[in-house]
């Protein structure tokens, strides 16, 4: 059984290249280092929305943008939030893939209808209140955690929502403090592009041909740049 993260399937949209040295030749790319602030923001989103979750209530972001839904409290809440023991798992027994990704919350409506939700932390002048293009590594997330849900029998909306929390550049000082600002972004995923995806990774890892770079890939071109430089001097 081949396990498969979100991350891993992510890689291989970014570069089948990379993905394939990771996972067959296991050559992985240079580690970045951990974005342990934002790790912090999320723990403390996930602290201040339990509290809600375990009383029933609505969180005040919640209220303050309309949000007609709840902090769920379905019973592989804590399982699903674990990305490194656990996560939300489907298992692809025609491929043998193990597939799993850790969510960050989950809200559920009164119709029983779950929205995948992702906390993200930044610090920029302007209030972030939309999805940039460049952002397409987060539109894909949620909708690998929406694919996977769905795959563990769960009503999930195509509406996921980022908590996407600001962090005050203004402030006349530190203080020992970070005020954020925070806004709920809707965004309207789509998972039909996993199926297929899933189909060239299978095919990827039972190929010995090196696939092709991805067009963007940084990590191939500046691989590439460096070994023409060696070879030309």
């Amino acid at each position: 059984m081949i396990k498969l993260s979100r991350i891993k399937i992510d890689l291989f949209v970014e570069c089948p290249r990379c993905f394939y040295l990771d996972m067959v030749k296991k050559i992985k790319r240079p580690q970045v280092t951990p974005l342990n602030l934002n790790n912090a923001v999320d723990t403390l989103l996930k602290r201040e929305f339990d509290i809600h979750r375990a009383a029933g209530t609505k969180h005040p972001l919640q209220i303050q943008f309309g949000i007609d839904a709840f902090p769920s409290n379905h019973p592989q809440m804590n399982a699903w939030r674990q990305s490194m023991t656990a996560g939300v798992i489907h298992i692809d027994t025609e491929k043998e893939f193990h597939l799993h990704g850790g969510i960050d919350d989950l809200w559920e409506d009164r119709n029983g209808v779950y929205y995948v939700v992702d906390y993200k932390a930044t610090s920029k002048n302007e209030p972030v209140v939309k999805l940039e293009f460049w952002m397409k590594g987060f539109k894909r997330q949620v909708e690998i955690y929406q694919w996977l849900l769905r795959k563990n029998g769960l009503n999930v909306s195509d509406t996921a929502y980022f908590v996407y929390c600001n962090g005050d550049r203004t402030a006349e000082a530190f203080d020992n403090c970070i005020r954020f600002y925070c806004h709920i972004i809707p965004y309207k995923g789509n998972d039909k592009w996993i199926d297929s995806t899933l189909d060239k990774i299978y095919q990827c890892l039972h190929s010995s041909k090196i696939p092709e770079p991805g067009a963007n890939c940084d990590y191939c071109n500046y691989a590439l740049a460096y070994s023409q430089n060696i070879v030309n001097n």
